[in-house]
Protein backbone atom coordinates (compact mmCIF):
# COMPACT_ATOMS: atom_id res chain seq x y z
CA UNK A 1 0.00 0.00 0.00
CA UNK A 2 3.20 2.55 0.78
CA UNK A 3 6.33 3.33 -0.62
CA UNK A 4 9.34 1.99 1.99
CA UNK A 5 9.78 5.98 2.33
CA UNK A 6 6.34 6.60 3.33
CA UNK A 7 6.32 3.56 5.16
CA UNK A 8 8.98 4.92 6.87
CA UNK A 9 8.00 7.78 8.09
CA UNK A 10 4.20 6.24 9.25
CA UNK A 11 6.19 3.87 11.96
CA UNK A 12 8.39 6.67 12.90
CA UNK A 13 5.14 8.46 13.56
CA UNK A 14 3.92 5.52 15.42
CA UNK A 15 7.09 5.07 17.81
CA UNK A 16 7.26 8.93 18.24
CA UNK A 17 3.62 8.89 19.44
CA UNK A 18 4.45 6.53 22.03
CA UNK A 19 7.39 8.07 23.13
CA UNK A 20 5.63 11.67 23.00
CA UNK A 21 2.37 9.66 25.08
CA UNK A 22 4.99 8.12 28.02
CA UNK A 23 6.80 11.24 28.16
CA UNK A 24 3.79 13.32 28.89
CA UNK A 25 2.49 11.03 31.55
CA UNK A 26 5.78 12.24 33.45
CA UNK A 27 6.21 15.75 32.61
CA UNK A 28 2.65 17.05 31.76
CA UNK A 29 0.97 15.00 33.82
CA UNK A 30 2.79 14.77 37.16
CA UNK A 31 4.83 17.77 36.76
CA UNK A 32 8.18 16.23 36.33
CA UNK A 33 10.61 17.82 34.29
CA UNK A 34 12.90 14.76 32.10
CA UNK A 35 15.06 15.07 29.14
CA UNK A 36 16.33 11.74 29.63
CA UNK A 37 13.39 9.93 27.90
CA UNK A 38 15.83 9.23 25.49
CA UNK A 39 17.77 6.64 27.79
CA UNK A 40 14.95 4.58 28.85
CA UNK A 41 14.28 4.15 24.88
CA UNK A 42 18.01 3.07 24.38
CA UNK A 43 17.45 0.53 27.29
CA UNK A 44 14.50 -1.06 25.67
CA UNK A 45 16.52 -0.66 22.18
CA UNK A 46 19.50 -2.58 23.41
CA UNK A 47 17.60 -5.23 25.59
CA UNK A 48 14.93 -6.30 22.76
CA UNK A 49 17.58 -6.38 20.69
CA UNK A 50 19.97 -8.73 22.51
CA UNK A 51 17.04 -10.80 23.41
CA UNK A 52 16.32 -11.34 19.75
CA UNK A 53 20.08 -12.11 18.95
CA UNK A 54 21.52 -13.52 22.11
CA UNK A 55 18.76 -15.37 24.18
CA UNK A 56 16.55 -16.31 20.75
CA UNK A 57 13.08 -14.64 22.62
CA UNK A 58 10.63 -14.26 20.18
CA UNK A 59 9.40 -10.79 19.10
CA UNK A 60 6.71 -10.26 21.61
CA UNK A 61 8.90 -11.90 24.26
CA UNK A 62 11.84 -9.68 23.85
CA UNK A 63 9.69 -6.41 23.54
CA UNK A 64 8.10 -7.32 26.85
CA UNK A 65 12.00 -8.01 27.79
CA UNK A 66 13.36 -4.84 26.98
CA UNK A 67 9.90 -2.51 28.25
CA UNK A 68 10.37 -4.74 31.71
CA UNK A 69 13.71 -3.55 31.51
CA UNK A 70 13.19 -0.09 31.47
CA UNK A 71 11.14 0.15 33.58
CA UNK A 72 13.19 -0.82 35.93
CA UNK A 73 16.06 1.62 35.26
CA UNK A 74 12.92 3.90 35.46
CA UNK A 75 12.15 3.23 38.74
CA UNK A 76 15.96 2.66 39.87
CA UNK A 77 16.73 6.40 38.94
CA UNK A 78 13.28 7.61 40.09
CA UNK A 79 14.05 6.73 43.96
CA UNK A 80 16.95 8.67 44.29
CA UNK A 81 16.35 11.82 41.86
CA UNK A 82 12.26 12.46 42.41
CA UNK A 83 12.95 14.14 45.85
CA UNK A 84 14.25 16.82 43.19
CA UNK A 85 12.25 19.52 41.48
CA UNK A 86 12.43 21.00 38.69
CA UNK A 87 16.20 22.12 36.87
CA UNK A 88 17.53 19.92 39.60
CA UNK A 89 15.64 16.84 38.42
CA UNK A 90 16.07 17.79 34.83
CA UNK A 91 20.14 17.89 35.40
CA UNK A 92 19.82 14.75 36.99
CA UNK A 93 17.83 12.57 33.86
CA UNK A 94 19.74 14.23 32.00
CA UNK A 95 23.15 12.62 33.33
CA UNK A 96 21.54 9.87 33.46
CA UNK A 97 20.98 9.78 30.02
CA UNK A 98 24.65 10.67 29.33
CA UNK A 99 25.49 7.62 31.42
CA UNK A 100 23.67 4.80 29.84
CA UNK A 101 25.12 6.01 26.32
CA UNK A 102 28.54 5.89 27.98
CA UNK A 103 28.06 2.51 29.10
CA UNK A 104 26.51 1.35 26.19
CA UNK A 105 29.42 2.78 24.18
CA UNK A 106 31.98 0.88 26.22
CA UNK A 107 29.84 -2.68 26.42
CA UNK A 108 31.34 -5.56 23.92
CA UNK A 109 27.94 -7.22 24.30
CA UNK A 110 26.50 -4.14 22.96
CA UNK A 111 29.03 -3.60 20.57
CA UNK A 112 30.45 -0.34 21.75
CA UNK A 113 31.03 2.51 19.90
CA UNK A 114 30.53 0.40 15.96
CA UNK A 115 26.86 -0.56 16.98
CA UNK A 116 24.96 -3.54 16.95
CA UNK A 117 24.38 -5.07 13.96
CA UNK A 118 22.06 -7.69 12.65
CA UNK A 119 18.95 -7.03 14.47
CA UNK A 120 16.08 -9.10 12.66
CA UNK A 121 13.64 -6.80 11.02
CA UNK A 122 10.49 -7.63 13.13
CA UNK A 123 8.53 -4.42 13.25
CA UNK A 124 6.09 -4.15 10.96
CA UNK A 125 3.45 -1.41 10.96
CA UNK A 126 0.98 -3.93 12.32
CA UNK A 127 3.46 -3.43 15.60
CA UNK A 128 3.50 -0.81 15.41
CA UNK A 129 -0.03 0.47 15.37
CA UNK A 130 -1.02 -2.08 17.63
CA UNK A 131 1.88 -0.97 20.01
CA UNK A 132 0.50 2.94 19.99
CA UNK A 133 -2.95 1.87 20.58
CA UNK A 134 -2.45 -0.19 23.80
CA UNK A 135 -0.15 2.52 25.05
CA UNK A 136 -2.77 5.19 24.68
CA UNK A 137 -5.17 2.94 25.76
CA UNK A 138 -3.48 2.09 29.07
CA UNK A 139 -2.23 5.91 29.47
CA UNK A 140 -5.81 7.23 29.06
CA UNK A 141 -6.94 4.28 31.99
CA UNK A 142 -4.62 5.48 34.13
CA UNK A 143 -5.18 9.23 33.81
CA UNK A 144 -8.58 8.39 34.37
CA UNK A 145 -8.58 6.51 37.49
CA UNK A 146 -7.79 7.82 40.87
CA UNK A 147 -3.83 7.46 40.49
CA UNK A 148 -4.52 10.14 37.71
CA UNK A 149 -6.08 12.31 39.12
CA UNK A 150 -3.42 12.22 42.36
CA UNK A 151 -0.89 12.66 39.55
CA UNK A 152 -2.65 15.99 38.50
CA UNK A 153 -2.72 16.36 42.11
CA UNK A 154 1.13 16.18 42.44
CA UNK A 155 1.58 18.74 39.28
CA UNK A 156 -0.34 21.59 40.97
CA UNK A 157 0.73 21.66 44.31
CA UNK A 158 2.73 18.97 46.01
CA UNK A 159 2.84 20.61 48.92
CA UNK A 160 -1.16 20.78 48.82
CA UNK A 161 -1.39 17.01 47.65
CA UNK A 162 1.18 16.10 50.60
CA UNK A 163 -1.63 17.40 53.00
CA UNK A 164 -4.37 15.35 51.25
CA UNK A 165 -2.46 12.60 52.15
CA UNK A 166 -1.06 11.88 48.83
CA UNK A 167 1.95 9.87 49.06
CA UNK A 168 3.40 12.11 46.45
CA UNK A 169 7.40 10.32 46.01
CA UNK A 170 4.67 6.46 45.71
CA UNK A 171 3.55 8.49 42.26
CA UNK A 172 5.87 10.13 40.94
CA UNK A 173 8.06 6.92 40.99
CA UNK A 174 5.02 5.14 39.82
CA UNK A 175 4.73 7.69 36.44
CA UNK A 176 8.28 7.10 35.73
CA UNK A 177 7.86 3.18 36.06
CA UNK A 178 4.89 3.41 33.62
CA UNK A 179 6.78 6.14 31.34
CA UNK A 180 9.93 4.32 31.00
CA UNK A 181 8.18 1.10 30.15
CA UNK A 182 6.26 2.54 27.45
CA UNK A 183 9.48 3.88 26.25
CA UNK A 184 11.09 0.64 26.44
CA UNK A 185 8.60 -0.52 24.43
CA UNK A 186 9.17 2.14 21.37
CA UNK A 187 13.43 1.33 22.11
CA UNK A 188 12.32 -2.10 20.59
CA UNK A 189 9.85 -1.50 17.98
CA UNK A 190 13.14 0.85 16.67
CA UNK A 191 15.79 -1.23 17.02
CA UNK A 192 13.77 -4.60 15.50
CA UNK A 193 13.12 -1.85 12.16
CA UNK A 194 16.34 -0.78 11.38
CA UNK A 195 18.21 -3.71 12.43
CA UNK A 196 20.92 -1.18 13.87
CA UNK A 197 21.32 0.74 16.84
CA UNK A 198 23.91 3.35 17.88
CA UNK A 199 24.58 5.09 21.08
CA UNK A 200 24.40 8.20 19.58
CA UNK A 201 21.19 7.78 18.52
CA UNK A 202 19.52 7.88 21.35
CA UNK A 203 21.72 11.07 23.04
CA UNK A 204 20.71 14.21 24.77
CA UNK A 205 19.06 15.73 21.49
CA UNK A 206 16.77 12.64 20.65
CA UNK A 207 15.51 13.37 24.29
CA UNK A 208 15.10 17.14 23.56
CA UNK A 209 12.99 16.35 20.38
CA UNK A 210 10.42 13.78 22.33
CA UNK A 211 10.11 17.14 24.94
CA UNK A 212 9.41 18.90 21.77
CA UNK A 213 6.94 16.64 20.76
CA UNK A 214 4.99 16.86 24.17
CA UNK A 215 5.03 20.78 24.27
CA UNK A 216 4.25 21.30 20.68
CA UNK A 217 1.34 19.35 21.29
CA UNK A 218 0.16 20.24 24.47
CA UNK A 219 1.23 19.46 28.03
CA UNK A 220 -1.16 17.38 30.36
CA UNK A 221 -3.02 16.22 27.34
CA UNK A 222 -2.69 12.59 25.48
CA UNK A 223 -4.49 13.94 21.75
CA UNK A 224 -1.75 16.75 21.97
CA UNK A 225 1.15 14.46 22.18
CA UNK A 226 0.18 12.76 19.53
CA UNK A 227 -0.74 15.44 17.20
CA UNK A 228 2.79 16.82 18.31
CA UNK A 229 4.64 13.67 17.49
CA UNK A 230 2.61 13.18 14.32
CA UNK A 231 3.76 16.91 13.22
CA UNK A 232 7.65 17.14 14.41
CA UNK A 233 8.03 13.98 12.89
CA UNK A 234 6.00 14.66 9.19
CA UNK A 235 7.55 18.07 9.05
CA UNK A 236 11.38 17.71 8.58
CA UNK A 237 10.40 14.93 5.57
CA UNK A 238 8.25 17.35 3.92
CA UNK A 239 10.92 19.95 4.16
CA UNK A 240 13.09 18.26 2.73
CA UNK A 241 13.20 19.18 -0.68
CA UNK A 242 14.67 22.45 1.03
CA UNK A 243 17.59 20.54 2.80
CA UNK A 244 20.06 23.52 2.70
CA UNK A 245 17.10 25.24 4.78
CA UNK A 246 15.12 22.63 6.29
CA UNK A 247 16.89 23.20 9.88
CA UNK A 248 16.07 26.85 9.65
CA UNK A 249 12.48 26.34 9.14
CA UNK A 250 11.88 23.82 11.14
CA UNK A 251 12.94 25.90 14.21
CA UNK A 252 10.95 28.93 12.54
CA UNK A 253 7.95 26.63 13.03
CA UNK A 254 8.46 25.90 16.69
CA UNK A 255 9.38 29.56 17.43
CA UNK A 256 5.83 30.83 15.62
CA UNK A 257 3.95 27.96 17.24
CA UNK A 258 5.21 28.62 20.65
CA UNK A 259 4.60 32.30 20.32
CA UNK A 260 1.26 32.30 19.10
CA UNK A 261 -0.10 28.95 21.62
CA UNK A 262 2.43 28.97 24.24
CA UNK A 263 0.13 26.43 25.77
CA UNK A 264 0.42 23.85 22.93
CA UNK A 265 -1.96 22.70 20.05
CA UNK A 266 -4.45 21.29 22.77
CA UNK A 267 -4.20 22.78 26.02
CA UNK A 268 -4.18 19.68 28.58
CA UNK A 269 -5.58 22.77 31.34
CA UNK A 270 -8.96 23.80 31.04
CA UNK A 271 -9.33 27.10 32.23
CA UNK A 272 -12.49 29.11 34.42
CA UNK A 273 -13.98 31.98 35.50
CA UNK A 274 -13.41 33.22 39.12
CA UNK A 275 -17.14 34.01 40.16
CA UNK A 276 -17.33 37.59 41.48
CA UNK A 277 -15.44 38.58 44.56
CA UNK A 278 -12.99 35.61 44.22
CA UNK A 279 -9.46 35.72 44.05
CA UNK A 280 -7.14 33.57 41.67
CA UNK A 281 -6.04 32.16 44.66
CA UNK A 282 -9.47 30.21 45.09
CA UNK A 283 -9.11 29.90 41.36
CA UNK A 284 -5.75 27.49 42.37
CA UNK A 285 -7.27 26.05 45.39
CA UNK A 286 -10.62 24.98 43.37
CA UNK A 287 -8.92 23.18 40.93
CA UNK A 288 -6.76 21.22 43.21
CA UNK A 289 -9.99 20.20 44.96
CA UNK A 290 -11.41 18.98 41.93
CA UNK A 291 -8.19 17.30 41.01
CA UNK A 292 -8.60 14.98 44.10
CA UNK A 293 -11.56 14.08 44.53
Amino acid sequence: MFSAYYLQIIILVGINIIMATSLNLITGFTGQLSIGHAAFMSIGAYAAALATLKLGLPFFGSLFFGALLAAFFGVLIGVPTLKLKGDYLAIATLGFGEIVRIVFLNLKITGGAVGLRGVPKNTTILWVIVAAILTIFVLNRILKSRVGRALVAVREDETAAESMGINTTYYKILAFGVGAFFAGLGGGLFSHYFQYIHPNSFGFLRSIEHLCMVVLGGLGNIWGSIIGAAALTAIPEFLRASADYRQLFYGAILVLMMRIRPEGIISGKKSRKIPPGKTSAWRGKNKFLKATR
